[in-house]
């Protein structure tokens, strides 16, 4: 692979998507040049500085921190068009027309050195048209690189090169995306939408047709293709109102346009409905309406009205039922959820046999047509769309033969080489061999490892061979080179009596006979914290001996962690909330994905936390207490922190709230790689020479003087009417352990003492009415109360 390092990217072109490609970049530490056109008046660089400025404030954000703006500089195509010869990478991102694009290129051409890296974030326009009449140093050093929106939390990134693309470009960019920007790079060939919108339009325009067919509401739609089937939640029709009418309008005329020869041609024009919507300018949440209408009840409650398919009126929504979904609700397992719906009797399954069975035609004839390896169309819907399976992967879930048996039935073939891999005794796309999993490479009639992956650990391809020990909660997999890891597999992966055991147990075999080990797991989420149901059980019924042995093992088992005699390193990702947080402050390293998201939110459920959070946050403001300056402030900060329940918004903010620690934290940007690098972490901690720590005893707490600053604060918060009485109570028990209690100066204390505080003014908080009614509205509501 060639030696390229990118420090300098230019972004041209500020619309959505090029600000949000800057965003990224400068996420990652890049230095980011974003240009736009000048306007024809006012300030030359009003246009792109605006783009910008509406960029940053956008919900969910495009930025780890307000901080990484600073990365990001403005300009516009006439002054600063000459910069570019500095840059490394030049991303084009301007309006999708070929002689716009050909026109912004001629400048490229006039300004960059050569053996710069040019892409088009281009979704539709064939790449090479683009690369006409460029020089040769351009057309070897450019390609398409499809950003999917939002740049920043959706995994995909399309590389499409053209046949003088030079195949060492290919590599650089393949590997860069996946290593540095976190992305699941698909190799993709230059041919109508590339794959993810190729095969995710046709399916999308599929299901727009069988609804008239079946006469589905949209409220079923999006019940019966939403998280049921391993798709998101905004399943089909809240998708599109997200991402626009028009948007997916335009791929499927792009489709309908350039591809007469596909089979499913005739799925690509628009249904009647859908065209009278777009005349209407009913183009989704851009223009407040599309399949769904966001309105004001005469009570002036929002509700959420849904589209009558049949009337094109509005009208509120109705409950949708389901016996198959019904049936998919104890099973956690995809693969088997997707087998109830196979097999099901109602509408649910109908649609998932209808819907389903064209898709696997579709995709089966659309190799090598897209691409020659089936896992690059998997790798796209999943990344792309969200899709927990892939086309082939739910293929495989279903049964290969016994889906053609459905497709026959439905009026469908699957393409030649699918029964060709059946009659040579192949009876599924992909399978695991020795913790690897491996494709079906059709050319050569085998199984292959899946490029690219060799320095990803999965756990679902070890977990057959290498568990070593489990229990309801939790799992132990030998990682091998003397690393072991400790998963969770709980709903929301909750923390419960069987995760303390599984820690503890996992410890104990990792001291015997181990390097290290690491907790982490393979989940949507790390964990959402301790299971508040036993916590609320145990309360109600006044079993205060069990409640304070449970808080106490939850106490011990954080300090294990901390003070094993091997290294211990948490990975973890996406929500990290309560317990999985704390378990995360008491880590030799914490290793975490850039969308981590975490918080100590206990006060949202009228608790202060009790794994050794608060302890934590006591001990971390002790050591940052200088003398010269105004302890108090430093403790204000951390009791805001708790007292706020304040939750990360990525890695880098984890850092910014006190949740890590310089030197003690790593960003890995691909969450694939995640269990990999804190493998190798734990390794090189561990051949570092680890040693035990030794519990701490000097932990400087302030006593009365801090408390008098809780107390004023909390009162005034509550005589302004921002906080209720019940919280003003939270807070003070809140500082009171973070200041060590009412001692009478600020003294040197244990670990241990303030583990005991913390866990009498915990035990103390389960026993008032208002806690356990704010317990009880998350767990029956999944709503915070505020009381």
């Amino acid at each position: 692979m060639i030696n390229k390092k990118i420090n300098k990217v230019a972004v041209l072109g500020s619309g959505i998507m090029g600000s949000r490609i800057a965003c990224h970049f400068a996420n990652i530490g890049v230095e980011v040049l974003l240009l736009d056109i000048v306007p024809k008046e006012g300030p030359r660089n009003s246009i792109v500085d605006t783009a910008l400025q509406t960029a940053i404030k956008s919900n969910p954000s495009p930025v780890y921190s307000k901080k990484v703006v600073q990365k990001i500089t403005t300009g516009n195509f006439e002054d600063d068009m000459a910069k570019i010869a500095n840059y490394d990478w030049i991303i084009e991102v301007v309006v999708e027309n070929l002689d716009i694009k050909k026109k912004v290129f001629d400048q490229v051409e006039a300004y960059r050195k050569p053996g710069t890296l040019v892409t088009s974030n281009t979704s539709g326009i064939p790449i090479h048209l683009m690369a006409e009449g460029r020089s040769a140093d351009f057309r070897e050093n450019f390609c398409g690189s499809h950003f999917f929106n939002p740049p920043r939390y959706l995994r995909l990134l399309e590389i499409i090169p053209t046949k003088e693309t030079k195949p060492e470009i290919v590599d650089f960019l393949m590997h860069y995306g996946d290593k540095f920007l976190g992305k699941t790079t698909v190799l993709c060939k230059d041919t109508p939408a590339f794959i993810a919108n190729r095969v995710g339009v046709y399916s999308i325009m599929a299901l727009l047709h069988l609804v008239e067919k079946m006469d589905l509401t949209v409220e079923e739609v999006d019940k019966f293709t939403g998280p049921a089937l391993g798709r998101p939640k905004s399943a089909t029709f809240r998708t599109t109102d997200v991402v626009g009418l028009d948007t997916m309008i335009k791929v499927a005329k792009g489709l309908y346009d350039n591809c007469p020869d596909d089979k499913a041609h005739a799925l690509f024009k628009l249904p009647a409905y859908v065209e009278k919507m777009a005349e209407n300018n009913w183009l989704g949440d851009k223009t407040k309406q599309g399949f769904y209408k966001k309105t004001k009840t005469p009570e002036g409650k929002t509700e959420i009205l849904a589209l009558d398919l049949k009337t094109l009126e509005y009208r509120p929504q109705q409950k949708v039922k389901s016996a198959t979904l019904e049936l998919t609700k104890p099973v956690e397992n995809l693969q088997e959820r997707m087998k109830i719906f196979a097999k099901g009797k109602d509408k649910a399954a109908e649609l998932f046999r209808a819907s389903s069975f064209g898709l696997f035609e579709y995709v089966s004839d659309r190799i090598p047509e897209i691409s020659d390896e089936l896992y690059r169309i998997d790798d796209a819907m999943r990344a792309g769309f969200g899709w927990d399976l892939g086309p082939f992967e739910l293929w495989d879930a279903v049964g290969v033969e016994a889906a053609i048996e459905g497709m026959t039935a439905y009026g469908h073939t699957p393409a030649a080489w699918v029964q060709k891999m059946l009659d040579a005794g192949h009876t599924s796309f992909y399978k695991v061999e020795d913790g690897v999993k491996k494709y079906y490479d059709i050319p050569s009639q085998s199984y292959k490892a899946v490029p690219g992956t060799g320095d990803f650990i999965i756990l679902d391809n070890l977990r057959a061979n290498k568990t070593i020990w489990k229990n309801s909660g939790a799992s132990i997999i030998d990682l091998g080179d003397g690393i072991i890891n400790l998963e969770f597999h709980s709903k929301m992966n909750t923390i419960g009596g069987d995760t303390l055991q599984a820690i503890n147990k996992a410890i104990d075999l990792a001291e015997k006979e181990y390097k290290g080990l690491v907790i982490g797991n393979d989940g949507a989420n790390f964990s959402a914290g301790a299971n508040v149901g036993m916590i609320f059980m145990m309360a109600v019924e006044q079993e205060w001996d069990e409640l304070n042995m449970a808080i106490r093992m939850f106490q011990n088992t954080a300090m294990r962690i901390r003070y094993s005699s091997i290294p211990v390193v948490v990975a973890p990702h996406n929500l990290t909330l309560g317990g999985g947080c704390e378990f995360s402050l008491h880590a030799d390293h914490v290793q975490l994905n850039a969308e981590t998201y975490m918080g100590l939110v206990e006060f949202g459920v009228g608790l202060i936390p009790g794994g050794g959070g608060t302890k934590e946050f006591a001990l971390r403001a002790s050591d940052e207490f200088k003398d010269d300056q105004i302890v108090q402030n430093v403790l204000k900060d951390r009791f805001l922190t708790i007292g706020m329940a304040k939750v990360s918004t990525s890695a880098v903010e984890a850092l910014e709230l006190g949740y890590l620690q310089n030197g003690k934290y790593s960003i890995t940007m691909n969450r694939s790689r995640l269990i990999a690098d804190a493998k190798a972490k734990a390794i090189e901690l561990a051949d570092a020479g680890y040693t035990q720590p030794v519990r701490r005893k000097d932990i400087k707490v302030l006593g009365k003087q801090g408390l008098g600053i809780v107390y004023a604060g909390a009162n005034s918060m509550y005589s302004g009417h921002y906080i209720s009485e019940h919280d003003k109570k939270i807070s003070e028990k809140l500082g009171y352990v973070l200041c060590g209690g009412d001692l009478s100066a600020p003294t040197e204390v244990t670990e241990q003492y303030l583990l005991d505080l913390e866990r009498e003014m915990f035990l103390s908080l389960c026993g008032e009415r208002k806690t356990l009614e704010r317990i009880q509205s998350i767990m029956t509501k999944g709503k915070p109360l505020r009381n």
